[in-house]
């Protein structure tokens, strides 16, 4: 990057998340890190903290005061506000149509899709005001084709993330507002303990690692203004039956 950047990360404090915030420490970025839990914010910003500033932000993407409150404490800290990750997610046990309780469909939905609107939205008003910001939303090969394994409401999350992302550059790209969605195939990160069935190491040494997505997304962060890359699909090479 070629002047540091400030980027608010959500669900920061493992996983994906953690991998984007050390990526862009790397570049040298202002860091928001936000999420539940003090204690892996915590060890995310002591990764982070040799090569860039970071703020912790406790709170729930589902909580549009907390939001509010996240995107306004990173402009206070940092002055301004050029990147929005949207990665916190969910997943739950019951995945089904014909066993998902209508308020597992509800918490899911919220977290994983209201909250990147939810954080979209708080973002926006600095956006605007500097007519420059980058969004890259977090989903998953789920969002191209629903499945059991990611299950109903999982999947349905995150096509919608590809709609809100599609949404973002129809309707404020020429105002400088960009947007991508990364579509990560299997990934080892905490969230497969939500699975019904239990991953095997097999699969678990396959799988994508955090890493690789992080990648992806710091080069979509490195790229000029000029350019808008949409859409990311990143899986991997071998496959494993679960």
């Amino acid at each position: 990057m070629a002047n540091p950047k400030t980027a608010w990360i959500t669900g920061a404090g493992t996983g994906i998340g953690r991998a984007i915030a050390v990526s862009l420490s790397n570049e040298g970025a202002n860091l928001a890190l936000f999420g539940r839990t003090q204690d892996t914010l915590e060890e995310t910003a002591d990764a982070c903290k040799d090569r860039s500033k970071t703020e912790i932000v406790l709170g729930s993407v589902e909580d549009r005061a907390a939001v509010a409150q996240a995107a306004a404490t990173t402009v206070d800290r940092f002055g301004r506000l050029d990147i929005l990750v949207n990665n916190a997610g969910t997943n739950g046990k019951k995945r089904n149509l014909s066993d998902m309780p209508p308020e597992e469909w509800d918490r899911v939905i919220s977290i994983n899709l209201t909250g990147a609107y939810n954080c979209f939205k708080a973002g926006l008003p600095h956006f605007e005001k500097q007519t420059d910001g980058l969004v890259i939303n977090i989903a998953s090969m789920a969002g191209k084709r629903a499945g059991t394994v990611g299950g109903v409401a999982y999947s349905a999350s995150k096509f919608g993330m590809a709609s809100l992302t599609q949404s973002i550059n129809a309707e404020f790209r020429e105002t400088g507002i960009r947007a991508c969605c990364i579509f990560p195939g299997e990934v080892d990160t905490p969230i497969l303990q939500h699975r019904p069935n239990p991953v095997s190491d097999a699969k678990r040494q396959a799988a994508l690692q955090p890493d690789d997505v992080a990648k992806a997304a710091l080069m979509v962060a490195n790229l000029p203004d000029r350019a808008i890359v949409e859409e990311i699909t990143i899986f991997p090479r071998h496959v494993v039956p679960s």
